[in-house]
């Protein structure tokens, strides 16, 4: 077996590689130089309440003052439009590839990377197929020593996979087809080539000229390889071993592994090592809240061991404030129930003299009323006998009122007296 077999399989190479090097199949395309350009447009500049887009000149048609050449307008150019001088193609650098070749043939070897890219290799004897006789010249014969290696089903899945391409695309190239098995041969098995180039998906490719887009196509590991036996033997010679380099390409080793067993899973579940690591962790310390000290009295305490102090004081000082604006409340209550008292025995008295004077006499007189005199003297006398016994401000209250009165008298008095000297 051929030491590049034991290389390691890099997917994050090979998918690098792919990537760059499908590339470099692009052909260089570019729309129209002057594409939404040809139009006598220009802007208008600020103070008109519109946008600076470049406009249309003239008038009377539909066109005139629409907005040109930006990609938001309608007959306007693309943004960024392709160019051909474009980087069309990448380079990769050669040691790299080189790499990636040699994961793609490691992992043709593994049957589950080659069952999972969707090949039927369940009635094949071994992987890698290698067939001593392949240099056919005849495409019968080749399908004949193919279906004896039990490739009946992958040929089958290949020719039923034909169907009508996606899209535009079916204009150009009209069906699509799932990739075969790659028969690699050697200079000296060139027949091979002519007699399988009419099988569906079946590919050929020559042993010194691998290319990774053919190996893994679309960067996908695994592809079913079909050796010829000269061409199996000049693996040795193109890739080497890991302990020795490469003959006959310069300064080429293939890259070190790593890991001896890459499954981690099996190796992380070995008895050896669940042995040694420590057993899992079952309680956890979860989530710890932070308590707001304004509000909660044990975070406060904790940050200041006075703040009780300094609390208890306070509160002493609020009951002390209550405790008093209790008692002048109540002290008001008092004073306000006393003078409701005197108020309610002033009017008692008032009601009192008013039953007990006489009642007013009206004496009619050429239609005028007069109210008795003597009446009225009466009763002002009692009047004042009660507002004497009241508190003096009320007193000094009607003898206002009473000067008011008397002032008012006088001046319609005056009033008269000017009325009758002027008639």
């Amino acid at each position: 077996m051929p030491g590049v077999f034991q290389a390691p399989i890099r997917q994050d190479i090979v998918h690098f590689v792919h990537y760059n090097l499908a590339k470099n199949r692009r052909q260089a395309h570019a729309v129209f130089q002057k594409a939404g350009m040809e139009h006598s447009a220009e802007s208008w500049g600020t103070g008109r309440a519109v946008a600076r887009i470049p406009r249309i000149a003239g008038s009377g048609t539909r066109a005139a003052s629409q907005g040109a050449f930006g990609n938001m307008c309608r007959h306007g150019r693309m943004f960024a439009p392709l160019k051909i001088w474009r980087r069309w193609h990448r380079k990769v650098n050669l040691t790299e590839k080189r790499h990636a070749i040699a994961s793609a043939i490691a992992a043709s070897a593994v049957p589950s990377l080659v069952m999972a890219r969707g090949h039927k290799i369940m009635n094949v004897p071994e992987v890698p197929l290698v067939i001593n006789k392949l240099n056919v010249p005849k495409t019968k014969e080749l399908l004949k020593i193919l279906k004896n290696f039990g490739l009946q089903d992958e040929l089958d899945r290949v020719r039923d996979s034909r169907r009508v391409r996606n899209g535009q695309g079916k204009l150009r190239h009209h069906y699509t087809l799932k990739k075969g098995p790659l028969i690699i041969y050697d200079s000296n098995d060139n027949q091979v080539k002519r007699a399988a180039r009419n099988i569906p998906g079946v590919d050929t490719l020559n042993v010194n000229r691998l290319n990774i887009l053919q190996l893994c196509p679309g960067g996908h590991l695994g592809r079913m390889l079909i050796w010829t036996q000269s061409a199996f033997a000049k693996l040795h010679e193109l890739y080497g071993t890991t302990q020795f380099g490469s003959k006959l390409k310069h300064d080429y080793h293939i890259e070190d592994s790593i890991l001896s067993n890459a499954d981690i899973k099996r190796i992380i579940n070995s008895d050896e090592i669940q042995k040694v690591i420590r057993d899992p962790k079952t309680t956890s310390r979860g989530v710890v809240q932070r308590k707001n000290p304004l509000n909660n009295r044990g975070a406060m305490k904790s940050l200041n061991p006075f703040s009780e102090l300094k609390k208890a004081e306070i509160e002493k000082a609020a009951k002390e404030a209550k405790a008093k604006r209790a008692e002048q409340i109540k002290g008001k209550r008092t004073q306000k129930k006393v003078a409701d008292k005197s108020v309610k025995t002033l009017l008692a008295a008032l009601e009192d003299s008013s039953k007990i004077a006489p009642k007013e006499k009206f004496v009619e007189h050429d239609d005028d009323v007069f109210q008795d005199t003597n009446v009225a003297v009466g009763i002002e006398e009692e009047v004042e006998e009660v507002v004497e016994k009241a508190p003096e401000d009320k007193k000094d209250a009607k003898k206002d009122e009473k000067k008011k009165e008397v002032k008012k008298e006088e001046k319609k008095e005056e009033k008269k007296k000017e009325k009758g000297t002027k008639k």
